[in-house]
């Protein structure tokens, strides 16, 4: 069953290398991973469970992926697989393991992973059962009177946290300078940013691009299907390509502020989506490191017996150059080390470093700022 969910949300795989790269290694690493012939059966003894989960995954990848070539490669390298024996003796986490990894090896991909779900806890995060989460919103806050910051670590689209973003720039609406904390940032969608950025330009302005493969907004399967910030505009024949765009609010005052993102490693998805936006009109300054490089949006697909995947239909690029940030990431427009980001924007807005440095270790972010 296809899931409508967020359309960037991160799969939590380490960061994928430049498109283009590793063409051609999945049929070779899959046949030195399988059993020699005469150490397995002639015919494959699959479970009913892995072959379905491999056909339903390798028919929505050659259906719906972003590229159609690859998506081919993805779906002869999983049909190969099965038939030769190489899921015989996996099931739950072995096998979504497995899946990925294949899938990787073929072509690395930032979204694009296979989970099983069925024995995870609701609130744990990819990696642990039992370290939660950290809350979409964290600090928002004033560092001085003219200094307003706020860390996000996932723009869900719910109302909730749709309203805390509206009260924030509300509150803080007097600020001559605006921090957004990416450095945790995993992913989610545009409702956060659509609250954000009417505050921050004075004239209508494009932002990025968003290219969906063609057949799957024919399916009526896109993610991006009733956003009112996305306008249609012309493309490669192949996609679907909409520009996101902001529209000025009606409250002119953060229309000068000095605005700064803050990004590492962990920036990812959605949190990148923000930064190529901000980046791309100039009208922030990115301070930290290069982000992860997770660019390609689509839609989560439930498969059979408690697995599921992330289908990426689609990429996110800079309309100057025609690139995404797929495996390089956005590179910052100051670098330095994550952890140093904060104290290094306080640093150039006046604040003396002992205080900078003292204001950066208390707001320091709990969750991981490096790539997993």
């Amino acid at each position: 069953m296809v899931r409508r969910i967020l359309p960037f949300v991160l799969s939590g795989l380490a960061p994928a290398v430049a498109l283009g790269q590793a063409q051609g290694q999945g049929a070779a690493q899959a046949q030195a991973q399988a059993p020699a012939p005469a150490s397995r059966p002639a015919v494959s003894v699959a479970t009913p469970v892995a072959r379905a989960v491999v056909d339903q995954l390798a028919s929505a990848l050659e259906r719906d992926f972003v590229y159609p070539e690859t998506g081919a490669r993805y779906g002869a390298m999983l049909r190969g697989n099965l038939a030769g024996g190489a899921y015989d003796a996996l099931a739950g986490k072995d096998l979504a393991d497995r899946l990925t990894d294949d899938l990787q090896a073929v072509q690395p991909d930032g979204h694009l992973r296979v989970r099983f779900t069925a024995d995870e806890a609701p609130a744990a995060t990819p990696h642990s059962a039992s370290v939660p989460r950290p809350a979409p919103i964290e600090q928002a806050r004033w560092i001085s009177p003219d200094i307003a910051f706020v860390r996000y670590n996932l723009f869900t689209g719910d109302d909730d946290e749709v309203a805390a973003t509206r009260a924030f720039m509300d509150t803080h609406a007097g600020a001559k300078v605006l921090i957004f904390d990416l450095r945790t940032h995993r992913g989610g969608g545009l409702d956060e940013m659509d609250a954000i950025l009417p505050w921050l330009f004075d004239k209508p302005t494009g932002l990025v691009r968003m290219a969906t493969r063609k057949s799957v907004a024919a399916s009526g399967n896109s993610p991006l299907q009733g956003v009112p910030t996305l306008h249609e505009v012309a493309g490669d024949p192949a996609f679907v390509t909409q520009e996101h765009r902001v529209e000025p609010g009606a409250n002119p005052a953060l229309r000068k502020a000095r605005v700064y993102l803050l990004t590492s490693p962990r920036t990812a998805s959605a949190g990148e989506h923000f930064t190529q936006a901000m980046k791309s009109t100039r009208r922030a300054t990115i301070v930290g490191e290069a982000t992860a490089g997770a660019n390609h949006f689509g839609y989560g697909l439930d498969l059979p017996n408690g697995f599921s995947t992330f289908v990426p239909v689609g990429r996110t690029f800079d309309p100057a150059t025609g690139k995404d940030w797929e495996g390089a990431g956005i590179a910052p427009d100051i670098a330095v080390p994550a952890r140093e980001a904060l104290a290094t924007v306080l640093v150039r807005e006046g604040v003396p470093r002992a205080q900078a440095q003292a204001v950066s270790d208390a707001l320091m972010p709990a969750a991981p700022m490096t790539r997993r």
